[in-house]
């Protein structure tokens, strides 16, 4: 995988939204800042709301660091594998 895009599933009966889990997508082939339709542990990123985090090195965390506890697991799982 190229490049991904994290997403954010909100609480939306919260004010301002929470964050309820770190997700990853792949990355639109044609509009790289968009995200695909499926994050990679499969749930539909319609909802979500495209955080804008990109790492800023190598070795960094895929999300935001200060999410760690709320990162999704299955997405982790898969982009250790590829």
């Amino acid at each position: 995988m190229a490049s991904i895009v994290v997403l954010f599933e909100l609480d939306a009966d919260q004010a301002p939204p929470a964050v309820l889990m770190v997700h990853a997508a792949g990355a639109d082939p044609d509009a790289p800042e968009d995200p695909q339709d499926r994050t990679l542990c499969g749930r539909d990123t319609t909802p979500m709301e495209h955080s804008h985090y990109r790492p800023e090195g190598p070795g960094e965390p895929w999300y935001p660091i200060y999410l760690r506890d709320r990162r999704c697991a299955a997405c982790e799982e898969v982009l250790r594998r590829v």
